[in-house]
């Protein structure tokens, strides 16, 4: 299956701005609803820290080449022995699908030139795995007033019928919690692409500004 077949095309795809969780479930549920390909070739890739501060490039949300330092991202990765990583990324300025090489290079850059607090940890959880486990009830995007920090989506939450809400769950870095495995971001480059890095990037940036948060 070629890996333009996998998804719709990136315009046609169910999309939410800042529901990126949801946006990637969507993305899982097509692929089992149409069987465009073997589950177990995909992983869904929570991107966070301890702190909730972590900088992406290449954002659609970013201001030219300043990243976007966000709580948490996620995004989906299909990984076969037989061909190079891909990032189904919906809310990157990058190809849709990206090469992980040149997603690593491009968006993530490398935790050596910015500050201990903003490096980066992935929770990588099979996407079966996830679609039978994730829930939000989208209460994390209220205000104390109860209004929506940013419009949800037009479908109903998803849920489990363990869960009603468990995002903090899969958002957390904290290994003992949650489903999947947790890297940081040297061990992720190398365990899905050989590299430990793959970015040759010398930027100093301190990844203090374009913040954006959900």
């Amino acid at each position: 299956m070629k890996a333009e077949n996998l998804t719709p095309s990136r315009e046609d795809c169910e999309y939410t701005s800042c529901y990126c969780e949801e946006n990637v479930w969507k993305l899982c549920d097509f692929v089992r609803t149409k069987r465009t390909a073997p589950l177990e070739q995909l992983f869904v890739v929570f991107i966070s820290n301890d702190n909730r501060m972590v900088p992406l490039w290449k954002q659609k949300s970013g201001r030219g080449d300043q990243p976007v330092i966000w709580d948490y991202h996620v995004v989906l990765l299909q990984a076969e022995l037989q061909s190079d990583a891909l990032i189904y990324d919906l809310d990157t300025e990058l190809p849709f699908p990206c090469s992980l090489k040149l997603y690593g290079a491009e968006a993530f850059r490398s935790d050596c030139h910015i500050r201990p607090e903003y490096h980066r940890k992935l929770r990588v959880v099979p996407a079966d795995i996830f679609l039978l486990n994730f829930a939000s009830d989208r209460s994390h995007m209220k205000n104390p007033d109860g209004t929506w920090k940013m419009p949800p989506p037009l479908y109903p939450p998803i849920h489990t019928a363990e869960s009603h809400m468990n995002l903090d769950d899969f958002i957390s870095m904290d290994p003992a919690v949650g489903w999947g495995t947790v890297y940081s971001l040297k061990q992720f480059l190398h365990r899905y692409t050989g590299n430990a890095s793959s970015s040759s990037s010398s930027s100093s940036s301190s990844a203090s500004s374009a913040a954006a948060s959900r």
